[in-house]
């Protein structure tokens, strides 16, 4: 059950709306925030699990409760616990988009700091929809190493690790639409493609209709659970601590190299925002709402038979890692080591995903 959309219409922000918990950027990019499990720093993982949405709030809806800041950054707050692991989905966005991802103003797919233009060399955004979700910073080789939430000022953080120094935290997200006459390209070919296909030329067999082009429309994977919330109260104003992301462990999920040329994409994004991360305490005390409860053990969540996952798109291409991400440490290097019981999913549990296959199986025909 998708919860996005079920608190009622929309709020725009200039070319940002917050429809429910879903963040939609410009003319069609859709980002949720999802809880998960966390994965240990050693090893390589299946995909972890969809554990529900963060919840999002505006800041502007807050003015006496947040740092002045906050107000002054403006965008969206949500909740997370010391340690918590998260991943953003990409489902609901249709047509192609170019989502910059910053952490602490450091883009997690190249290791370069904070760009208001796109890039190649290296690549520095997402291409939606082939990229369903983005579950951490880009190591490259398939993986990705988990985004994991931490304090500012210990340096685990993304950010201290590439840049020396930890004043931004947060999440930064840019979309960037395809120019104009790339996307009518882009609309012309797919109106060609959802036609119905010509009959047969009689007595001829052969096949009509190409295979299906890759889907952008996984809204994530597992069942999302239910949000509690409370009535908002009022409190004075106060400093909040400031949060980021570091990484955790790695997982088996392929960052996929842009096919276009650079010149395809809108010189200007759409929209752009900043995600303030919050502890639940500072949560409640600005919102009056009671914070999401405590991440479910992971160890509990395997032994149930739970399902993990396996996304693999034959026609994708991987990005190459980046020498700056792939020296950020876990975040164990400053918090300590992680000492949750690790249960390994039994294979049956991981369950395979990938672009929509032909429907049905293959009929072989037979004598006469």
């Amino acid at each position: 059950m998708d919860l996005a959309g079920r608190r009622g219409r929309g709020v725009v922000t200039g070319s940002i709306r917050v429809d429910g918990n879903t963040l939609l950027l410009g003319d069609g990019v859709h980002v949720r925030f999802i809880r998960t499990l966390r994965l240990p720093e050693s090893g390589t993982h299946a995909l972890p699990p969809n554990l529900g949405e963060f919840p999002l709030r505006r800041v502007e809806d807050y003015p006496d409760t947040v740092p002045g800041e906050w107000l002054a950054k403006g965008g969206v707050m949500l909740p997370v616990y010391l340690r918590e692991a998260m991943w953003l989905s990409f489902g609901g966005t249709r047509e192609p988009a170019a989502l910059q991802v910053g952490v602490g103003k450091v883009c997690a797919v190249s290791g370069e700091r904070w760009s208001g233009r796109l890039a190649r060399d290296p690549q520095n955004y997402v291409v939606l929809p082939r990229q369903p979700w983005l579950d951490g910073i880009n190591s490259g080789d398939g993986t990705v190493r988990q985004f994991v939430a931490v304090p500012l000022g210990l340096g685990a953080t993304v950010e201290g690790q590439v840049t020396g120094e930890e004043t931004t935290g947060g999440v930064q997200l840019q979309a960037f639409p395809l120019g104009p006459q790339a996307l009518e390209r882009w609309r012309e070919g797919e109106r060609a493609r959802l036609l119905p296909p010509p009959p047969p030329a009689p007595g001829g067999g052969g096949l009509y209709g190409g295979p299906p082009a890759p889907s952008g429309g996984f809204g994530g994977y597992g069942a999302p659970a239910p949000m509690r919330a409370a009535a908002p109260g009022a409190a004075a104003p106060a400093a909040a601590p400031a949060m980021g992301l570091g990484v955790g462990g790695s997982m088996r999920q392929e960052v996929y190299r842009d096919d276009r040329a650079l010149s395809a994409w809108a010189p200007e994004p759409a929209a752009r925002i900043f995600v303030h991360l919050v502890t639940p305490p500072t949560w409640r005390r600005i919102t009056g709402e009671e914070p999401p409860p405590s991440p479910v053990d992971r160890a509990a969540y395997t032994r149930a038979g739970l399902p993990w996952f396996d996304y693999y798109d034959e026609s994708g291409h991987d990005l190459p890692p980046t020498g700056t991400l792939g020296q950020v440490k876990p975040v164990g290097d400053w918090l300590g080591d992680d000492h949750t019981p690790w249960t390994p999913p039994n294979p049956h549990q991981i369950t395979p995903l990938g672009p929509t296959p032909r429907p049905g199986k293959p009929v072989r025909d037979g004598d006469w």
